[in-house]
């Protein structure tokens, strides 16, 4: 099987690279910008070609949301334009997707978990975007794409919100997190995991779907959370949304339901601390 991953160094794909190099009849290519520009149509095309690749698993995407209510058209022109490149060429030459997306597809306003047939309604240029990606790529390539949308994504690779909070909870004596943001952290490794086993299975069912960890937690506790497990001793004051502007607008609400990623493909999910304990035992977390 051979398997391309865009966007593999980021905390997907390089969790990704981690769980697939343990596979001998698996052939992964790992690319980035540098080695291939999804951007460029002629580049995706002649890859494909050399190199046929019976799944791509596209974790690239431009994902600096406050930056990107300034810097709209390279914002589009990855998280749309280069998601429709990869579904023609794919179509082209049969290959499978797995696209990962956002729970800022959805305004936040709702009170139960997202379900995929909910309506979209994203309210930045981000969320906006991804949208724009899950169109193109349902358009061109529909019979053999999967769409995932996560949320609160960290890994012990990349810099995320628990990296984030760790060096805050060394350098301070106090911090201040927002605790009107209601969601689902996702450790980066489950989702990976996750991914391989549809992969690797032979259920390949086409469509949009919801994952991220078990549980539910404003930002404030997911902080609180972080510095029981590591005993720092820092404390976290719960301030509101409106207390921190920033350019882009934030879900209120962006828990999703993952009944239909368990129930088609069979996967097992953790609750969000438990898998945020597991994680902070690496060496990275020290």
């Amino acid at each position: 099987m051979k398997i391309l991953i865009t966007g593999s160094y980021g905390q997907l794909g390089s969790e990704l690279r981690q769980i697939l190099q343990q596979y001998t009849d698996i052939q992964a290519f790992y690319t980035d910008v540098d080695t291939l520009d999804i951007c460029d149509e002629s580049a995706v095309n002649d890859f494909f070609a050399e190199n046929q690749p019976d799944f791509a698993i596209n974790c690239a995407a431009y994902t600096a949301v406050d930056k990107a209510e300034s810097d709209v058209d390279l914002c589009y022109k990855i998280n749309r334009n280069a998601v429709e490149i990869l579904a023609k060429t794919a179509a082209k030459f049969n290959t499978k997707i797995v696209h990962i997306s956002t729970d800022y597809a959805f305004d936040g306003t709702a009170f139960v978990p997202y379900k995929e047939d909910v309506t979209v309604c994203a309210k930045s240029i981000y969320g906006k975007s991804k949208v724009a990606g899950e169109e193109v790529l349902m358009k061109h390539n529909c019979k053999s794409s999967i769409i995932i949308r996560t949320a609160w994504l960290y890994s012990v690779f990349g810099n995320n919100f628990v990296k984030t909070m760790l060096r805050l909870g060394k350098e301070r004596e106090q911090i201040s997190v927002v605790f009107d943001q209601i969601g689902t952290p996702t450790n980066a490794a489950d989702l990976a995991e996750a991914i391989v086993q549809i992969v690797r299975s032979n259920n390949f069912v086409s469509g949009i779907y919801h994952f991220s960890n078990e549980g539910v937690c404003s930002w404030y506790d997911f902080a609180k959370a972080i510095f029981e497990i590591k005993n720092i001793a820092c404390s976290v004051l719960p301030i509101e949304s409106s207390q921190y502007p920033v350019p882009a607008p934030r879900p209120h609400f962006s828990v999703l339901n993952k009944n239909k990623i368990k129930n088609t493909f069979g996967i097992k999910i953790l609750h969000w601390r438990e898998s945020l304990l597991n994680a902070l035992k690496s060496d990275v977390f020290a």
